[in-house]
């Protein structure tokens, strides 16, 4: 296995709903696409990309294989394959939907994966009951950092832990389930963070703890979970290392981070304007500029922990602590939405594919979830707050203008 060091390539995984054409609704039809010589197959691979799909029979994944060197490669690779794939869904009465949650989805609907990977996803239902939003109604994307030592995996899981609880300010996209909004703006995080509650090691609790040897990784936070679910999976199916449910997990056979906090958009620019954001920021923390690796490692657990689930709640309105905000190296009391701002003027976006225009576009109109919102409460003549609120009569035309990945970013 070729080893590549910080920031050479990284990977790109996108999961897209599977819906009807003309009423949106889940449909569990992927081996339709999914297929080699007429037989449902669990991978499909293509000239630097694959399809796969993610537990249940509704959802595409597309990714990129091998990784790519930046950003631009990965839109343009996933573009293509978009375009090809679309216009035959189109014309069998389906099309693909961002979003990281069905609007209206209810778990009965939910249909396991039958294919090769069959055994592992009915171990996950068997221990955890896979029918749940947590399981079944989840659409992310995956980004995959590389290390190719001990020591670039203890500066890049450093950084990684400071962004981890900032990434829903700009990548909620799932304010709404079973057809009311939740209160939350990313309700996929709220219901991820406790699919796996039966076995509490397997997701932690969400943002990595301050682990940064490899080794140690494997002892305290593999080692534990694999012990942990022994008794649930005595035939060891699930001893793997994507058992891990934390929002960012390692992956040492790959020798990569992979990030798993972000939610699926409205549209792939906005995807990729995400990735380019996640990157660029990245870089600028295992370079040092705003704080030293120490500072980084020291950063205290609770505080990143109690963030996360203000900003999965609340959005980028969340009030950054003094703490947070020094090691970001902001001088000011800030949001986490204006703290974004803030560090996206130090970073420098390609204009390859327009992704700067798209990065733009994502500061100045805010995250899916609060477009979302402003479109609702305009239609319902509410105001939306953290109680459920019942939409339903308004998401079909809202998420129509959203079914298919090649559309435009959505403004209310």
């Amino acid at each position: 296995m070729q080893r590549y060091g910080l920031f050479e390539v990284l990977g790109i995984e996108v999961e897209y709903m599977l819906v009807d054409r003309e009423t949106l609704g889940i449909r569990p039809d992927v081996g339709r696409i999914l297929q080699r010589d007429g037989s449902p197959v669990d991978e499909l691979t293509f000239q630097g990309t694959a399809w796969s799909n993610e537990l249940v029979s509704h959802v595409l994944e597309l990714k990129t294989e091998p990784p790519v060197k930046d950003v631009a490669s990965a839109f343009t690779l996933l573009r293509r394959d978009l375009e090809n794939v679309i216009p035959g869904l189109r014309s069998d009465g389906y099309t693909l939907l961002g979003t990281g949650m069905h609007p209206f989805m209810r778990p009965q609907e939910t249909v396991l994966w039958p294919g090769e990977n069959g055994p592992i996803y009915q171990a996950f239902d068997r221990i955890f009951d896979c029918s749940g939003h947590g399981w079944s109604n989840l659409q992310s994307m995956h980004l995959n950092f590389p290390f190719k030592d001990d020591y670039e995996f203890e500066r890049l899981m450093a950084a990684i832990r400071l962004i981890i609880p900032l990434l829903p300010a700009l990548s909620a996209s799932s304010p709404i389930c079973e057809g009311s909004w939740t209160g939350f703006h990313d309700y996929r995080l709220e219901v991820y963070r406790k699919n796996a509650a039966r076995v509490p090691s397997v997701s932690g609790r969400v943002v990595p703890e301050p682990i940064f040897d490899p080794a140690e990784y494997e002892q305290r936070v593999l080692g534990r979970i694999y012990e942990d679910l022994k008794p649930l999976d005595p035939e060891g199916i699930l001893r793997e290392e994507w058992v891990n449910a934390r929002g960012a997990i390692a992956r040492f056979d790959r020798n990569a981070i992979e990030i798993r906090v972000i939610d699926t958009q409205e549209c792939l620019s906005m995807d990729m304007a995400i990735a380019c954001i996640v990157n660029e920021a990245l870089k600028g923390l295992v370079e040092e500029r705003w704080s030293d690796h120490s500072s980084q490692m020291a950063m205290d657990q609770e505080i990143l922990v109690d963030t996360f689930l203000s900003v999965i709640r609340n959005g980028g309105t969340v009030e950054l602590d003094d703490r947070y905000r020094r090691v970001l190296g902001l001088k000011n009391q800030q949001t986490v939405e204006s703290a974004w701002k803030e560090m996206c003027e130090r970073l420098h976006f390609s204009s390859e594919q327009n992704l700067d225009r798209s990065v733009e576009f994502l500061l100045a109109r805010g995250s899916l979830s609060r477009r979302i919102k402003t479109f609702l409460e305009t239609k319902a003549n509410t105001i939306l707050t953290s109680v459920p609120v019942s939409v339903e009569n308004h998401l079909l035309p809202l998420y129509e203008r959203m079914d298919s990945p090649l559309q435009q970013p959505f403004l209310p």
